[in-house]
């Protein structure tokens, strides 16, 4: 499914080219996104895809966006994203979809961890756990009801439990599960960080049956090898001037990657160990 069809990020030009966040955009001769099921925008480090995610967000009003904090200079953040336009996808029937699901939302890599770190402290646990019942509208006779309940008492310990017998890595693919419902619209950046190579694969492999089976799209910003050889994405280099459509295998992350095994070849030929 494609909601969002396209994004167009805004073309104005400031004096100052180091005002955030027209300076991402500064060395860029193509602003225009075309987006499938699954669009990935990979860059290193300080390369502006996260940046270009909060934009998107900040946009389309999405659930867990972020205000960037203007700076000495004025306004700027929200200057920029009142200059950036975008397009619909189509339904199944061909019409125009006139609005994002209201489940969508923009979900960061430190939501994630702030999350984990939630479930650690038994306070926060408990406020966490009443405020999910509220977000899935339960009336609030009935969160009164469950407050210091047998249920909500039962629930907590089996969460704690939880917490106590898997890693920050399986807690975050879990995490993730809860988060993401079918028939929305993700913005995920950088989902794989606490993950293992192994459950980074896992995770992708999840995404890829969303998008094919569950009515969800997603845009993921990330530059793990593992993600982007196993998702299912068009992928987009943010290094490049052009935004250019890319290979995984071509990128630079991965080619990093790449040589640095080739180069220690002989010595995972000669352990003489088999992968496990």
């Amino acid at each position: 499914m494609v909601y969002l069809s396209s994004f167009l990020f805004s073309s104005e030009k400031v004096n100052n080219p180091n005002i955030y966040p027209y300076h991402v955009f500064a060395k860029k001769s193509e602003r225009l996104l075309l987006f499938h099921p699954i669009t990935i925008l990979y860059g290193n480090n300080a390369s502006g895809k996260s940046t270009m995610l909060n934009i998107m967000a900040n946009k389309l009003n999405l659930t867990g966006w972020e205000y960037a904090s203007s700076n000495r200079y004025g306004p700027y953040f929200m200057n920029f994203v009142n200059g950036c336009s975008f397009s619909f996808g189509d339904d199944e029937d061909g019409k125009e979809i006139s609005k994002i699901p209201s489940a969508s939302r923009y979900i960061k890599s430190e939501d994630i961890l702030y999350e984990i770190k939630k479930i650690q402290q038994e306070q926060v646990l408990e406020e966490g756990y009443v405020y999910e019942h509220v977000r899935k509208g339960m009336p609030k006779e009935q969160i009164n009801s469950l407050k210091d309940s047998w249920k909500m008492k039962r629930d907590l310990e089996n969460m704690i439990f939880a917490q106590e017998k898997y890693s920050n890595g399986e807690t975050t693919l879990q995490l993730l599960e809860d988060y993401i419902e079918p028939d929305a619209f993700y913005l995920l950046d950088e989902p794989e960080v606490s993950l293992s190579p192994e459950n980074q694969t896992v995770l992708a492999e999840k995404l890829n049956q969303m998008a094919r089976f569950l009515g969800c799209q997603f845009i993921i910003s990330t530059h793990s090898p593992f993600m982007l050889g196993t998702l299912n994405a068009r992928i987009y280099n943010i290094d490049s001037e052009e935004l250019e459509v890319t290979e995984w295998s071509r990128l630079h992350n991965v080619r990093y990657f790449y040589e640095f095994f080739k180069k220690h070849r002989e010595e995972f030929e000669n352990t003489g160990q088999p992968f496990l």
